[in-house]
């Protein structure tokens, strides 16, 4: 365990170490920092993170309040149409994906108003993967020594359907 986070720290390697992010509620308040189609990837203060070269296909943002296990507010993706930027709204949770960012625990929260299918499984775990990969890269870049930056996989018992 870490001191930002109860989920286990840096070189978690296995989807079984990851559980459902405590003090999360099935619906919980989503702050989107970066809508559908943006190019933009933004740090927790609002300020620029980095420019993608690819837009994401998902609203992307947090749930303030809760700290993931990077010392960041958890993140969330929302699935649907493009949410402005700053928008706050509630959400069921569908899924929580393991994700490791430089070593340490990093989930992902995935609301939905409709169940998840197949082709989104398929697609958030292919975002995530490319994602990964583009992550280390840009670490490489600045010059960030970092631990295992990678897709874990969908945590079961919270996500339907296989992991």
């Amino acid at each position: 365990m870490n001191s930002s986070g109860p989920w286990p720290s840096c070189y978690t390697a296995r989807v079984s170490e990851f559980s459902l992010p405590p003090g999360l509620p099935s619906e919980p308040e989503v702050l989107i920092e970066s809508p559908r189609g943006s190019v933009v990837k933004r740090r927790a203060d609002g300020s620029v993170d980095f420019i993608s070269p690819l837009p994401c296909p998902y609203n992307y943002g947090c749930v303030p309040g809760l700290d993931s296990g990077d010392g960041d507010p958890l993140d969330v993706v929302v699935l649907g149409p493009r949410l402005r930027r700053g928008a706050r709204l509630r959400v069921p949770v569908v899924g929580v994906i393991g994700f490791l960012d430089a070593g340490c625990a990093d989930p992902k929260v995935i609301c939905s108003t409709r169940p998840l299918r197949p082709v989104d499984r398929w697609g958030l775990a292919a975002f995530f993967h490319t994602y990964a990969l583009f992550k280390r890269g840009l670490y490489l870049v600045r010059g960030r020594r970092t631990g295992d930056t990678r897709y874990v996989g969908w945590l079961p018992g919270v996500t339907p359907g296989p992991t």
